[in-house]
């Protein structure tokens, strides 16, 4: 077991750069190639640790910037990063945490505040409710074939839920989607996910025509989000807020005031520190709104770190995780011992600093 007092002997910086096939959905864009960064850590009692720090911006397909995630680029986080890393060597755990609280890029925030606590052990070790936290909530949208769908929808064991993305393609197709997937597997329930696509005519009209029942929530419904609470005043089908955590305006107090709010999605990178989204899901629960754990479309690396950090924080619900089919590469390789080894053929090296690497004793 580490604790605090263990000092940080070595960091190492690396980028990785994955094809997605297919590519993804960020919103309603689409995103073909994934980037982001891999710091390991090294301590002097030999302990290693690493994380993903992989903001969700840059350029979809069509060499668009992407919007309405993260704020901060991929190349601000690796300059702040280079900067802050020789800080690091030879001092206590602790600064990892100081460091996170500073700093004001949500992704190298969480990162950092992982890294300490996966270094001190504050996270569960193994995951003890396995039926919630390994389940796969399955990601359908419009121009999946019926053997996919169904493919995906086999992995359904203890729930029952699949999260479909909506108004990327015309109303009718949507719905049209949904019956099929219904008629695949009767018994699931939704989580549709607009992403900001309709107005609210749009949303009551396009709900209207779904079987209410089936419906768990509807991911940010309308362009105008102040919009979200009167499609539950006139359907009763609650709304769930994902971008709107994003937004420098937005007001969690507020928000959980309004009728009809069914969940909050947290995306961790986009967010920040460990403690911050603490916060947040308590002040969520206290108001009886769920919060559900979702991706940002990390790499296999982050995805196994958000399921723990989903273990620790919302046990009860399975996290939306399921996006790490599409990538053509993982950053992690299984070994013949207990613990993985990262993958140096996706990896470049940016920089190392303090002692001397040693990948074969650090498994780095």
């Amino acid at each position: 077991m580490s604790s605090d007092n263990s000092t940080i002997t070595s960091c190492t910086l690396y980028q990785y750069q994955i094809e997605l096939n297919p590519s993804l959905p960020v919103g309603i864009q689409r995103i073909d190639i994934r980037k982001g960064l891999v710091l390991a850590t090294q301590l002097n009692n030999q302990q290693v640790a690493w994380v993903e720090i992989a903001p969700l911006s840059g350029i979809d397909i069509d060499s668009q910037p992407i919007t309405g995630f993260s704020q901060e680029s991929l190349d601000e986080v690796t300059s702040q990063l280079l900067q802050v890393l020789p800080n690091f060597i030879d001092q206590p755990l602790v600064i990892l945490t100081n460091i996170a609280e500073q700093i004001s890029l949500p992704s190298l925030a969480f990162s950092l505040s992982l890294l300490h606590a996966k270094l001190t052990d504050k996270l569960p070790v193994r995951i003890e409710n396995p039926q919630t936290q390994l389940a796969v909530v399955p990601l359908l949208y419009d121009g999946m074939s019926a053997h996919v769908i169904t493919q995906k929808l086999q992995t359904l064991t203890s729930i029952n839920s699949v999260k479909i993305k909506v108004a990327q393609t015309s109303m009718e197709s949507d719905i049209q989607f949904i019956y099929q997937v219904l008629a695949i597997a009767p018994h699931v329930t939704l989580r549709l996910d607009a992403n900001r696509g309709f107005s609210l005519e749009q949303a009551i009209d396009f709900l209207a025509c779904l079987p209410k029942h089936k419906i768990e929530y509807i991911e940010e419904p309308c362009i105008n989000p102040s919009d979200n609470a009167q499609i539950y005043r006139q359907l009763g089908i609650k709304y769930a807020l994902d971008e709107s955590l994003n937004s420098s305006q937005f007001d969690l107090d507020l928000a959980l005031q309004q009728p009809g709010l069914g969940a909050l999605i947290i995306k961790p990178m986009l967010l920040g520190s460990l403690e911050k989204l603490q916060n947040m899901i308590s002040q969520a629960h206290l108001a009886g709104v769920r919060c559900i754990l979702s991706s940002s479309l990390e790499s296999d690396l982050g995805i196994s770190d958000l399921r723990i950090v989903s273990q620790a924080l919302t046990p009860d619900e399975p996290p939306g995780l399921d996006t790490l089919s599409a990538f053509s590469k993982p950053v992690l390789l299984a070994t013949s011992g207990f613990s993985p080894r990262l993958n140096h053929q996706v990896l470049k090296l940016l920089t190392h600093i303090g002692q001397p690497q040693d990948s074969d004793e650090a498994g780095i």
